[in-house]
């Protein structure tokens, strides 16, 4: 079931940005691997997961539209080992995050057990326009669609 946030009929084309919370509400369900986002600099952010035990070849990241997807597979590395205890999950995994417009995503690297990518948000230029209000063109608006009159011969009179 869907709640519609932006109701309002001042909200206009928020249609994408209510889809993305949606996305985003429904991939928060799973705590596994735990993460990290930080804030780096005024315009930079590091996303850090745990991912102990995955090698680089293990882990997958991809851009898809905005949504940052990391992904994770290792390859069964039990034969010939017999586990007292096995308290380090080797489960596959997938992690995704919404980004909004603009999010850069620079780099991604690996160290001590941890998987580190960051991105960059740059600060938009503020936008003012001026918008120009005319006049119409003789008396008739712009956007009018003009109308026809029409003209029937009846018995020799003219009608409008």
């Amino acid at each position: 079931m869907t709640t519609r946030m932006f109701t309002s009929p001042l909200f206009l084309g928020f249609d994408h940005l209510e889809q993305m919370l949606e996305r985003a509400s429904k991939t928060a369900s799973d705590g596994y691997p735990p993460y990290n986002i930080e804030q780096i600099s005024p315009v930079g952010l590091r996303i850090t997961l745990a991912v102990a035990g995955f090698t680089m070849d293990d882990l997958q990241i991809t851009q898809e539209d905005n949504q940052l997807v990391i992904r994770g597979r290792q390859t069964d590395d039990s034969h010939g080992r017999i586990f007292i205890h096995r308290g380090i999950a080797a489960r596959q995994f997938q992690r995704a995050f919404v980004l909004a417009e603009g999010i850069d995503v620079k780099g991604a690297w690996i160290d001590s057990g941890l998987l580190h990518i960051d991105l960059a948000r740059p600060q938009p230029e503020p936008k003012v326009k001026t918008i120009p209000i005319t006049r119409p063109n003789n008396g008739v608006s712009v956007h009018a669609t003009p109308t026809v009159r029409s003209t029937v011969v009846r018995d020799g009179n003219d009608e409008a």
